[in-house]
């Protein structure tokens, strides 16, 4: 009787202690893909840490502008060149035309597609 009670309080325990974890995270989808968030980090901080990323010229890198590129219609990837101020991803798209799509680096905008 006391093995079954014992048992049952480990159960209950364990089960307890294994689902406090997973109500500590958070998850956000947004123009990054989907990542964990602190919970006790709040919103305005998070655009505050954005704001400091944008004044030191941060730019999005060539897998985004492929993955930018993709959501425009680009299937296969051919090509992507880095100009002065814009990617261009050149590549074919669902039908099998040559597509070509213009990146701008620092805000990731889609700046034309041909």
């Amino acid at each position: 009787m006391i093995r079954k009670h014992l048992t049952i309080a480990i159960l209950a325990a364990a089960s307890i202690a294994s689902a406090a974890p997973a109500m500590a995270q958070g998850i956000e989808i947004g123009r990054d893909g989907v990542r964990l968030v602190d919970p006790n980090r709040r919103d305005d901080m998070r655009r505050d840490d954005m704001r400091r990323d944008d004044r030191r010229g941060r730019e999005i890198g060539e897998r985004d502008a492929v993955r930018i590129a993709r959501a425009e219609g680009v299937r296969e990837v051919d090509d992507v060149r880095r100009t002065s101020r814009s990617y261009r991803v050149i590549g074919t798209d669902r039908r099998g035309d040559d597509i070509q799509v213009d990146i701008d680096r620092r805000s990731g905008d889609v700046l034309g597609v041909r």
